[in-house]
């Protein structure tokens, strides 16, 4: 597996940036994922199906796994940004007020 090389860009930017970082996914293979894509060391924070359901969260859409997430980087949900990249997921956010899709995340760099 390959990862997109506009997403690591922008992965790498948010680090030195200083933003907080974090995974949401449903998949129980987060960790394998992140680890062959090299870029597991920049999601500390990982709201997995695991997490999911060791805690008994929603699923998408509900904001419980986004807000799982934000809590555990110890930020505001207002002060914070979803990436999604599911066309369901992207016509649910758009649903409710997204105002910005890219084809690559490359697009939101300087």
């Amino acid at each position: 597996m390959k990862p997109y090389e506009g997403s690591v860009r922008f992965i790498h930017q948010l680090r030195r940036d200083g933003f907080k970082i974090a995974v949401v996914t449903s998949s129980q293979n987060c960790t394998a994922v992140l680890e062959a894509a090299k870029l597991d060391e920049f999601f500390k924070v990982r709201v997995d199906g695991h997490v999911i359901h060791e805690q008994r969260l929603a699923g998408k859409p509900a904001p419980d796994t986004f807000l799982l997430a934000a809590r555990l980087l110890g930020v505001s949900p207002i002060r914070t940004v979803v990436i999604e990249d599911a066309l369901s997921g992207v016509e649910e956010l758009k649903h409710h007020g997204a105002n910005l899709v890219v084809c690559d995340l490359a697009e939101l760099m300087d």
